[in-house]
C-alpha cells in the first residue's frame, strides 16, 4: 500500500466549523486571532482554511480563561510556547493548584431530605442564604434536587441546628469563619511563595522544567495548611474550653456574659474605609479590635497620674 495514501490527511475547518467543535463564536475566533492569541489562517483563495492546531488552542484558551487567567497573562504563556520554551510544565501546573485541594467528594441532595435533615419544614430563606454562601448548588433542570460540594459543611450545619443553633446564627458564623480562613489561606500561599516556590517563578512565564518542578512542590505541600490549621485548632480549642468550662462553674454566682454581641450603627464612610483595609470578611473583626484598644488606652490612661491628681497619688502612697 502507497505509504501516502495510508496517511490520515489532516482535519481542516472552515471557521463555522472550528466555532462548531471548539464552543467559541466566529466572533471571539476573530478577536483571538486580532490579538495574537490564535495563528492567523491558511489562505486558499478566497477562503480561510484553519487546523487541528487551531483547535487545540481554541481548547487551551477556554480552559485557561475557566481557571481564572487573563487573555493578557494567556498570551504570554502561548508567546513562551510558540517560542519553544514549553507549555507542558505550565499547564501542569495550572491543572496541580486547581486541582482538588481535599479528598471529599461532592453529593447530591434532594429537597424532602434537606428539609428533613434541618427540622422538616421548607424554609426558603435558609436555602436561598445556602446556595448564595455556595454549600448547596444547583442543578440544571432539577429544582428538587441540589449539589452538596462538602458534604461535611452541610453535616455539621445539620448537627448546630439539631443542637439548638438558628440557621440565621449559622449562616452568619459561617460568613464569619470563611473570611478568616481566607486570610490564613493568603498568608499561608504568600509564606511558601517566598521562601519555596519565588525561585521556579521567577520567570514569566517559568520554564518547562521550572514549573514541572513546582507542580511536584504543590503535590508535597497541599496537605501542610490543613495539618497546620487543625493542630492550631485543637491546641485553641483546647485552651479556651477549659477557659469557658471554669468560667460556667465558678461559685461566684451570675456572670456577665462577655460574648454577647450587640448592632452598632457605624457610617458607611467608615465600614467603606475598614474594608478597603483589611477586606470585607475581616470588617467586623477589625472594628471590635479598635474599639477594645480604644478602651484598654483610656483605662490605662485614666490610671497615669496627671498633674491635678499628683498630690492624691502622694498621699495614697
Amino acid at each position: 500500500m502507497d505509504e501516502r495514501a495510508a496517511r490520515t490527511p489532516a482535519a481542516e475547518y472552515r471557521i463555522e466549523d472550528l466555532a462548531h467543535h471548539s464552543g467559541a463564536t466566529v466572533r471571539t475566533i476573530r478577536a483571538y486571532q486580532d490579538r495574537g492569541l490564535l495563528p492567523k489562517p491558511e489562505r486558499r483563495g478566497r477562503s480561510n482554511v484553519y487546523g487541528d492546531a487551531h483547535l487545540t488552542r481554541l481548547r487551551q484558551i477556554a480552559d485557561l480563561l475557566d481557571r481564572g487567567y487573563t487573555l493578557a497573562s494567556i498570551k504570554e504563556l502561548l508567546e513562551a510556547w510558540d517560542a519553544g520554551r514549553g507549555l507542558g510544565g505550565v499547564l501542569g501546573l495550572v491543572a496541580e493548584v486547581h486541582g482538588p485541594w481535599t479528598d471529599e467528594q461532592a453529593d447530591r441532595i434532594t429537597r424532602a431530605e434537606l428539609d428533613a435533615a434541618f427540622g422538616g419544614a421548607p424554609d426558603e430563606d435558609a436555602v436561598r442564604e445556602a446556595l448564595e454562601l455556595g454549600v448547596l448548588e444547583r442543578l440544571p433542570g432539577r429544582d428538587d434536587e441540589f449539589l452538596v460540594p462538602s458534604p461535611q459543611e452541610l453535616s455539621v450545619a445539620a448537627e448546630l441546628y439539631a443542637a439548638g443553633v438558628p440557621l440565621t446564627a449559622i449562616a452568619a458564623h459561617l460568613r464569619e469563619l470563611r473570611g478568616q480562613v481566607e486570610h490564613i489561606a493568603h498568608r499561608f500561599l504568600e509564606f511558601t511563595t517566598e521562601h519555596v516556590f519565588a525561585r521556579y517563578l521567577e520567570h514569566r512565564p517559568p520554564t518547562d522544567a521550572d514549573a514541572s518542578e513546582a507542580a511536584a512542590l504543590v503535590r508535597r505541600l497541599r496537605p501542610l495548611a490543613q495539618q497546620t490549621v487543625d493542630a492550631e485548632l485543637a491546641r485553641a480549642m483546647r485552651t479556651f474550653a477549659a477557659r469557658h468550662l471554669q468560667q460556667h462553674l465558678a461559685p461566684e454566682g451570675p456572670r456577665v456574659e462577655e460574648d454577647t454581641t450587640r448592632q452598632v450603627a457605624l457610617p458607611a464612610a467608615t465600614i467603606r474605609a475598614v474594608q478597603q483595609l483589611v477586606g470585607p470578611g475581616n470588617t467586623s473583626a477589625f472594628i471590635a479590635a479598635a474599639a477594645e484598644r480604644e478602651v484598654q488606652t483610656r483605662t490605662l490612661n485614666a490610671l497615669m497620674p496627671t498633674p491635678d491628681n499628683c498630690g492624691q497619688v502622694e498621699q495614697i502612697s
